[in-house]
C-alpha cells in the first residue's frame, strides 16, 4: 500500500478525481499525431505548434513535441523510452480495423481472442508505444464493457 507523505492515508476525496487524457511526448510531432489520427479517424486539434489533442468518446489523447517536457521539468519524459503501458481502443470490428492498417503500422500480434474475452490486436506507434485495438467477444467480455 502506498501511504502519501505524511503518513495520511485517506480513500475518501471531496471532491472526485476525473481521468481526463493520457500525455504522449513525441520527438517528431507531426509524424505522431498523423498516425493516431489515421489510427483513430480523428482529426487533431492543434493548440500550439508543439501541442495537439485527439478528442475520442471517453478520453483525450494529448501529443506534446520533446521541448514541452521542459515547460515542466527538463528531462521528466523522454521520446521513445515507454516499454510499459499499452493505449486500448475498443471497436466495433478489430478484424476490419487490423485489415485496414496492417499495411500502415509495426504489427505486434495479429488479432487473437484473448483468455479475458477480447479479440485484440496490436501494433506500435511511431515512438514505440504498443496499441491495442480490441472488440469484446464473449458474453462476459461485452457485459463488462456494456457500461462503459
Amino acid at each position: 500500500m502506498i501511504v502519501p507523505k505524511g503518513g495520511e492515508h485517506n480513500l475518501r476525496r471531496n471532491c472526485p478525481m476525473t481521468f481526463t487524457s493520457i500525455r504522449l511526448i513525441a520527438s517528431d510531432i507531426t509524424t505522431m499525431v498523423a498516425f493516431y489520427e489515421l489510427v483513430t479517424g480523428q482529426a487533431a486539434e492543434w493548440l500550439a505548434p508543439q501541442f495537439a489533442e485527439i478528442l475520442i468518446p471517453g478520453a483525450t489523447l494529448a501529443i506534446g513535441s520533446a521541448e514541452t517536457v521542459a515547460l515542466f521539468m527538463e528531462g521528466s519524459a523522454e521520446p521513445g523510452a515507454n516499454r510499459t503501458a499499452t493505449l486500448e481502443f475498443r471497436v466495433d470490428d478489430v478484424d476490419a480495423e487490423f485489415t485496414r492498417l496492417k499495411s500502415k503500422v509495426d504489427v505486434v500480434i495479429e488479432p487473437k481472442l484473448l483468455p479475458w474475452g477480447n479479440r485484440t490486436a496490436q501494433f506500435r506507434d511511431p515512438e514505440g508505444t504498443i496499441i491495442s485495438l480490441f472488440t469484446p467477444v464473449t458474453e462476459a467480455a461485452r457485459a463488462r464493457f456494456g457500461s462503459r
